[in-house]
């Protein structure tokens, strides 16, 4: 159900109430390399908040850029983000 606040912005409640984060291996895989987060971000050209989220488990990354993390590590996605592994937030 979509509402709509008193200024106008549109909200979807039940959709925030259940954000289903991917397990990952970013961090992980970024240690092994002796990448800071910044070198990391640099390199995907993403900031280095979006790879703080994503190691975090806080934000799943939109499918082109699972698919740059992986390629940049030389791992299939599915090794880089494991979708049997959802968590609900």
């Amino acid at each position: 159900m979509i509402q709509r606040t008193c200024k106008g912005t549109l909200t979807f409640p039940s959709m925030l109430s259940n954000l289903y984060i991917v397990k990952n291996e970013v961090r992980n895989y970024r240690r092994k390399k002796n990448l800071s987060q910044a070198e990391l971000a640099e390199g995907l050209g993403v900031s280095r908040q979006t790879v703080i989220a994503i190691e975090g488990d806080r934000y799943s990354p939109s499918l082109p850029l699972a698919f740059r993390i992986a390629k940049f590590f030389e791992v299939p996605v599915e090794t880089m983000f494991d979708p049997s592994e959802e968590m609900v937030k």
